[in-house]
């Protein structure tokens, strides 16, 4: 496979020294591996479906061996707290065998009809393009491979450049687990040069795009020339919803887990917190020891709760939300010298501000009051996006009101919970479009074939 001549320097972001460099791959490795991928591909799909499903628990079976290794290579690239970074690895595993049971259960049907027998079936579609983000590596990038390659799909996964370790990594785990080295791929490099030809060439029959709502778009329109199919999941904006009847102590304890996770580098952070306005003053009281107390330091230490921002370029654009005037209620603290650290921050701005509509993606949070439950859903429904949010009241009837009026594909009432493998996950509105995970993810990397048997005269 040949690659072009630049590199990419991959900067550890508690540290901001180089790890190592990494090769970006140019146009003629693309089309390369697509051709590779397309023979592989059929081989895979012609393989027994108990075949298929013992090669996916081999793959799952090594991961799991390589677990520290791959959290311990998160901690260094990504900054993940290592207690994140091993869960996110486990987490990997954990797809594998969930999926792993999907090949021998894709069933069709048989749907009666007059004049024979009608079944469908469930052809894979061929080669699939994976576009992964750098905020979490491991654990979005499984989210496509695992389904797609348990429904007989060959996989070309391209990472981020800021964050290529791991996915390589699994990539080599899996010719390790048996797996054809031509089935699937990870192709590091720029994403105007491999993203832009998985949505060009014509063998890549499906792309899976997890970022920024503005690349989405571009991923779509690009894929509509093919009537190639998409699955997007991209911004969030989302709400974490308090009431004054639910438990106040419990609902402020866990906000800051609910956004700063991972420094709030994540789609799914509940960066605009509502409070009714007649305990507002209570939970702000509650809130600031709570995010007092969240610890940020070496991602590396067992007690560490929150590591650095990604990388310099991502903290200028996180650090231009929170000038000097910003109306910070408080802060934690966070380490000084070498790294991209960015202290968690509580705002209180009014509705209207651009901390309240755009997507921050930092350890940054904007507090607002709302009157009455109306007020709450219409605040929380005044964005573009609809990916994720909390809900917090002790009554039943409310947080199902509220649940169902809500527009965002996963909610929590109580919690802050957003993915589980085996639950599906996805966005309403300018977040996303189709969804990942769940027991019919596999089905979102097929066709269905309708066939009919005519019945001869006895």
């Amino acid at each position: 496979m040949s690659t072009s001549s630049t590199v990419t320097e991959v900067i550890n972001p508690a540290t901001e020294e180089v790890l190592r460099t990494v090769d970006r791959l140019g146009l003629d490795a693309v089309d390369d591996a697509v051709a590779r991928a397309t023979a592989a591909q059929k081989r895979w799909a012609a393989a027994a479906p108990a075949e298929r499903a013992a090669a996916l628990r081999s793959f799952a079976a090594v991961v799991d061996a390589h677990v520290d290794e791959l959290a311990e290579l998160e901690v260094a690239n990504s900054g993940h707290p290592i207690s994140a970074a091993e869960w996110e690895a486990g987490h990997v595993r954990d797809v594998l065998q969930y999926y792993a049971a999907a090949p021998e259960r894709l069933s069709g049907k048989q749907i009666p009809v007059s004049g024979g027998l009608d079944v469908t079936i469930h052809e894979p579609l061929g080669v699939v393009g994976i576009i992964t983000p750098w905020n979490f590596p491991m654990p979005i990038a499984s989210w496509g491979f695992a389904p797609a390659l348990a429904a007989g799909n060959a996989v070309l996964v391209k990472p981020a450049e800021w964050t290529p370790l791991t996915t390589l990594r699994i990539g080599e785990l899996a010719v390790e687990a048996g797996l054809d080295p031509d089935l699937f791929q990870v192709l590091p490099g720029r994403g105007s040069v491999i993203g832009d030809r998985f949505v060009t060439h014509p063998d890549v029959r499906k792309v899976v795009f997890t970022g920024s709502t503005e690349v989405g778009t571009q991923v779509m329109a690009g894929a509509a020339k093919q009537i190639k199919r998409v699955t997007l999941e991209l911004g969030g904006k989302s709400a974490n919803i308090v009431f004054d009847d639910c438990d106040l102590e419990k609902a402020a304890a866990t906000a800051p887990y609910g956004v700063f996770d991972n420094a709030g580098q994540d789609c799914c952070a509940r960066s605009r917190i509502l409070v009714q306005r007649n305990v507002y003053d209570r939970f702000m009281e509650l809130l600031e020891p709570a995010v007092k107390g969240v610890v940020v330091g070496d991602p590396a230490a067992r007690d560490t709760e929150m590591g650095p921002l990604v990388s310099r370029p991502h903290w200028e654009s996180v650090a231009a939300y929170v000038p000097d005037d910003a109306p910070i209620a408080f802060r934690g603290s966070a380490p000084s010298g070498p790294g991209y650290w960015f202290a968690p921050t509580v705002l209180t701005p009014q509705r209207t501000d651009r901390t309240v509509t755009e997507e921050i993606f930092g350890p940054v949070v904007a507090v607002l009051p709302f009157d009455d439950e109306a007020d709450a859903i219409a605040l929380a429904n005044a964005t573009e996006y609809g990916l994720s949010g909390s809900i917090w009241t002790d009554n039943l009837s409310r947080a199902l009101r509220v649940s169902r009026a809500v527009e965002a594909g996963n909610l929590s009432v109580n919690s802050h919970s957003s993915v589980r493998y085996n639950t599906p996950f996805g966005g309403f509105k300018q977040s996303g479009l189709g969804r990942e995970l769940g027991p019919d993810a596999p089905e979102h990397f097929t066709e269905t074939k309708n066939v009919f048997f005519a019945m001869g005269e006895a």
